[in-house]
C-alpha cells in the first residue's frame, strides 16, 4: 500500500505540473508548447512529466475540465440562489464576468484551446459547456415565461450572454483600466437589456 506521505506528495507534484502547463500553454499556445517547457516551468525533468502525465494533451484536458467544472458549479449556484428570474441573471453574469477575469489566463486555455483535445476529450468538454449554456437558457426561458423577459430565441440568448464572459479571457489582462467587479456590474445591466427585461428589473 503506497505511503500517504507518498501520494501527497504525488499529488502536490501533478498539481505543480498542471500549473506550468497552464503558465507555458498561455504563453506560447498549446501547439507551440513542448513537454520540455512544461517541465521546465515546473522545475522537473521531461521525464518526470510522464511519470504523472501521460501526454501534454492530458494536461490541457485536465486543466480544461476543471474549469469547466469550476464554471458550471458557479453558474447553478448563482441561478439557485434566487428564485426571482432578473436577479438570478444579474447574479450569474456578474459571477460569470468575475470569474472570467480573474482567471483569464487559465479561461484563455479553457475557452480557446479546445480543438487540440483529442474527439473523446473534446466530447466529455463539450457535454459540460452544453450544460451550462442548457443553465442559461432555462433562466432566459424561465424569465420570459414570467413576463420579466422579452426575446424571441432563449437560445441565441443564452449564447450571447455566456458570450459576454467568455470573451473577457481573451483581452482582459491585470492592470487594465476596469477592475473585475467594475466590468461584472456593467455585464450584468447589459445582460438584462439582451434579454428585454423590463425597466423596473
Amino acid at each position: 500500500m503506497a505511503d500517504v506521505t507518498d501520494v501527497s506528495r504525488a499529488d502536490a507534484t501533478r498539481a505543480r505540473l498542471l500549473q506550468a502547463a497552464v503558465s507555458a500553454f498561455a504563453d506560447k499556445g498549446f501547439h507551440g508548447t513542448t513537454t520540455r517547457d512544461i517541465a521546465a516551468a515546473a522545475g522537473m525533468s521531461p521525464a518526470a512529466l510522464y511519470v504523472h502525465h501521460r501526454s501534454k494533451e492530458e494536461l490541457l484536458y485536465l486543466i480544461s475540465k476543471a474549469g469547466h467544472e469550476r464554471t458550471l458549479e458557479l453558474v447553478k449556484a448563482a441561478i439557485a440562489s434566487t428564485d426571482d428570474p432578473s436577479d438570478a441573471l444579474r447574479k450569474v453574469v456578474y459571477d460569470f464576468a468575475v470569474h472570467h477575469a480573474r482567471g483569464h489566463t487559465g479561461a484563455r486555455i479553457v475557452n480557446y484551446e479546445l480543438a487540440a483535445l483529442s474527439p473523446e476529450h473534446l466530447a466529455e468538454i463539450q457535454g459540460i459547456r452544453h450544460q451550462i449554456e442548457d443553465q442559461i437558457r432555462r433562466l432566459v426561458a424561465r424569465g420570459v415565461k414570467a413576463g420579466q423577459f422579452d426575446t424571441a430565441d432563449p437560445r441565441i440568448t443564452a449564447a450571447a450572454l455566456l458570450s459576454l464572459g467568455i470573451d473577457l479571457s481573451r483581452w482582459y489582462r491585470d492592470g487594465v483600466r476596469w477592475t473585475p467587479e467594475q466590468i461584472a456590474d456593467q455585464y450584468a445591466a447589459m445582460a438584462l437589456r439582451i434579454v428585454g427585461a423590463r425597466p423596473d428589473k
